[in-house]
């Protein structure tokens, strides 16, 4: 075997054991890099040169990252806060899940965190939002918890990401790279996404029905951790906004996202860049929600302080990652990867998808993966002649397919959220978010093949 992919190889097993055992991304990608840095040079018989692989590569994609997508999460970040501080999240929430009337309780959490991410609120945001809305359902259903995880993460990162027209940085960073638009291949993607919606959906409650039928129910003592009376307690009395209104920022980002408002330079018209649409979201909910934070304008400061802080620590932790994706482009073993991956003389749409999906598996980051394969293979996909709107939500889809394996860290801050381990829960994202997303993505490009 080549010993360059090998390496490789070992970095990405090495990445995901350490992520699994909960090492900071912030400690974990350079270490990782410095081991990809050292044994590549050491089978390519040159010297090891760490710092110059560190301050010439590592540094300045991770920097890049920064300056190209800060803004995006800075008033992502301030919208999720405003949404989650001032109830408007959970009211949304609980709105639809009244709607359920105890029925379909599983999908109902995956359409809920799917129409609130889908709407520009960061899933990290709707984890601690839809968690206690979650619990009860599932209480009130007798369904086992088991299925929490899932149906949370499924709606956050599944069709809410690759949908068209959505302002998730998955849909926003091809469009920066390739120069696309958030609705690009419009007609297959739509089809793709209600594909997705659907095939959750159905599986998510077909798993629920399973584990009722097998005595398997919400107070199941062979999981590990038991919830405690006060967890369990629902906050019945608590004030909310309207949900309707809390609907109408969500709906103003996605129309100014997409309506045909701004005359670019090509002579087409498009909707505003993502930050602008959603820092006007923001601005209108202060509005809306202005007297629900206590306090006045410093409670106000004290929820902004929250969220600029978010901000800064989920780009770092995605920016430090891409840093490692710019020390492996530059590695032989990367170029033999590639070469030997045309040389197999797959579907070029084929070719984008494994690209991206190991990418993304290798990162541990949907966006992450998404944006070293891009800035890395960005000619080659042209050169295969795959067009660019295909590329564009081949790459989004197949972003979020292994960037789910058991060491990314959103799934592990969810599982500690729940209360559940990768052996209760796991299982069932591994579908929803693996799965899926691979049968949508050869789904995609079927539909393409046909023209669609």
């Amino acid at each position: 075997m080549n010993m360059g992919i090998l390496v490789l190889l070992l970095a990405i097993i090495l990445f995901a054991v350490l992520a699994f055992k909960q090492i900071s991304a912030l400690i974990l990608a350079p270490l990782v890099t410095i081991f990809v840095l050292i044994f590549s040079a050491l089978f390519a018989g040159n010297s090891v040169a760490i710092l110059s692989g560190l301050k010439n590569d590592f540094m300045p994609a991770a920097a890049g990252y920064v300056s190209s997508y800060f803004l995006v999460f800075f008033v992502g970040a301030l919208f999720g806060a405003v949404y989650q501080f001032t109830g408007a999240a959970k009211s949304v929430a609980k709105w639809l899940s009244g709607m359920s009337r105890g029925q379909f309780v599983a999908p109902i959490i995956m359409v809920i965190t799917g129409i609130l991410t889908y709407g520009g609120i960061s899933g990290f945001v709707v984890f601690f939002v839809v968690y206690p809305i979650a619990l009860q359902m599932f209480r009130n259903a007798n369904v086992t918890r088991r299925l929490i995880p899932a149906a949370i993460s499924a709606g956050c990162w599944t069709w809410s990401m690759y949908g068209p027209g959505s302002p998730s940085i998955q849909n926003v960073i091809p469009i920066d790279i390739l120069g696309t638009t958030p609705t690009a291949a419009l007609v297959p993607s739509i089809l793709i996404t209600v594909l997705s919606f659907v095939l959750i959906f159905v599986w998510l409650e077909c798993r629920a029905r399973s584990f009722t039928k097998k005595g398997c129910v919400f107070h199941d003592p062979t999981l590990r951790t038991q919830l405690t009376p006060e967890e369990l307690q629902a906050d019945e009395d608590e004030s909310l906004p309207n949900p309707i209104v809390a609907l109408i920022p969500i709906v103003v980002i996605l129309v100014l996202f997409n309506a045909p408002i701004l005359l670019k330079d090509d002579g087409t018209r498009g909707g505003l860049p993502v930050e602008t649409s959603v820092f006007l979201g923001v601005v209108l909910a202060c509005i809306l929600f202005f007297p629900r934070i206590e306090g006045g304008l410093n409670g106000w400061i004290w929820v902004f302080n929250k969220g600029a802080a978010d901000s800064g620590v989920s780009i770092l932790n995605t920016a430090i990652v891409v840093g490692f994706g710019g020390v492996v482009k530059n590695t032989q073993g990367f170029t033999d990867l590639v070469a030997s991956l045309k040389n197999l003389d797959m579907n070029p749409l084929l070719f984008v998808m494994i690209t991206v999906a190991v990418c993304a598996g290798a990162c541990g980051s949907a966006s992450g993966g998404m944006g070293v394969a891009f800035n890395a293979l960005k000619d080659t996909y042209v050169s295969l002649g795959v067009p660019l709107p295909y590329v564009h939500r081949i790459g989004a889809i197949a972003a979020g397919t292994l960037d789910s394996l058991p060491h990314q860290g959103a799934q592990i801050t969810l599982l500690g959220i729940c209360k559940l381990t990768h052996k209760e829960a796991y299982f069932d994202i591994f579908v929803t978010q693996i799965v899926i997303p691979f049968i949508a993505c050869f789904a995609f490009i079927g539909l393409a093949a046909m023209g669609l």
